[in-house]
């Protein structure tokens, strides 16, 4: 019995792990039950465009530009120049615009939708649509989750487009460098796989930040403190699974698609 105790707060911690990860399941069961929820969709994908695309273009364009400038003044000591716009954009693709958009998806519309189920938590407006037989996650919870996804996606391709522009705009007229090479850098090194990698981590990414959002927010407790408890964790805990994800993504695309060579 003595040894029984230490072991069972050991595993403690691993429970809200696998509720979340319980949850996430029956999220994606979910998304196939019909009829689907398109309005509240569509009005979801609307809040989350509305609060998300400009923060995103302008935390994109720094991103772009200590990108070009650290890698432009490193490859400069190494007399490999002409080799910026390649690695730069290539990291602005992979790495830099997926993780900005969705750091600002998960903060901003996150946070609202978050905030949003848990106040109705507390008002027992969720528990009253169960009660009349009106499922809370196929109603309110895959629709959120979708909206956050997509939208992400889609922003994605901006955030890209925003962020290779000022890199280039940084590399040409701050460090002096030569559109040409940095154009053909880019097109000697770069793929299209690339291109794609980015679109399914911001996917990705947008599921992790709409599935951790709605649970805590479906899952807040105490009131309206309970609330803000809950938003604050579920960027918290949002932030911490982007960059897993991503790494296991980074790590996968490499094994399957080889670096392009000159």
């Amino acid at each position: 019995m003595s040894q029984a105790v230490p072991v069972r707060a050991l595993l403690r911690p691993l429970i809200p792990v696998g509720d979340l990860f319980a949850f996430a399941l029956q999220v994606l069961r979910s998304v196939f039950r019909r009829p689907f929820a398109w309005v509240e969709f569509f009005d979801q994908a609307w809040f989350v465009t509305r609060v998300s695309l400009l923060p995103t273009m302008a935390i994109t364009i720094p991103f772009g530009a200590v990108l070009s400038l650290q890698i432009g003044s490193l490859f400069n000591q190494l007399g490999a120049r002409s080799f910026t716009g390649a690695v730069a954009v290539v990291g602005i693709v992979q790495q830099a615009a997926p993780i900005a958009t969705v750091t600002i998806i998960a903060g901003a519309a996150g946070t609202a939708v978050a905030a949003d189920l848990g106040a109705r938590k507390i008002r027992e407006e969720l528990d009253a649509l169960e009660v009349l037989g009106i499922p809370v996650i196929p109603r309110l919870v895959v629709p959120r989750v979708l909206a956050v996804a997509v939208v992400a996606t889609l922003l994605n391709g901006v955030a890209t487009a925003v962020g290779t522009i000022g890199g280039y705009i940084f590399n040409v007229l701050v460090q002096d460098g030569s559109p040409g090479a940095y154009l053909h850098a880019f097109t000697a090194l770069a793929q299209l796989p690339d291109l794609w990698v980015g679109e399914i981590k911001a996917f990705v990414f947008g599921l992790v930040a709409g599935i951790v959002a709605c649970h805590q927010g479906i899952n807040a407790k105490g009131g309206p403190k309970g609330v803000g408890n809950g938003v604050n964790q579920s960027v918290v805990i949002s932030f911490v699974l982007l960059f897993v994800v991503n790494t296991v993504l980074t790590l996968v695309y490499y094994q399957l698609v080889p670096p392009k060579g000159l």
